[in-house]
């Protein structure tokens, strides 16, 4: 997918675009998906992909909506991150190459995976 850089800084706030485009962070605990239970499919701000399903969510406890699932793999592109002092893994958009956030291997479902994600990078479609 080709993204029009021009286009997308007049689709997203000035926030979304510094999160998902500059590879930002929204504060802690700030986010409106941090604490939501509502159900639907999780999208990516940007261009619609596919990411996580509600079912997959979960209270993490560190102000980040978390996720122990992708919705569907496809969707989702992993890289190795340096940034900030230390080797994470990124979670990126593979549609249109969106920084959504890191994915760490302490969850506490059987997948053992979190992935904790930027509310910012997110819109919901409600089921």
């Amino acid at each position: 997918m080709t993204i029009n850089e021009e286009s997308l800084k007049q689709k997203l706030t000035p926030d979304e675009y510094r999160v998902l485009r500059e590879k930002g962070t929204e504060m802690p605990f700030s986010g409106k998906y941090v604490d939501s239970k509502e159900k639907g499919m999780f999208i990516c701000k940007a261009c619609g992909a596919e990411l996580f399903s509600s079912d997959a969510k979960f209270d993490s406890g560190t102000g980040w909506p978390s996720f122990d699932n992708p919705a569907n793999t496809e969707n989702i592109e992993l890289k190795t991150d340096f940034s900030g002092g230390m080797a994470r893994t990124e979670v990126l958009c593979r549609q249109c190459g969106s920084h959504l956030g890191h994915v760490f291997p302490d969850g506490p479902t059987q997948t053992g995976q979190r992935y904790c994600i930027n509310s910012i990078c997110l819109d919901l479609k409600k089921s």
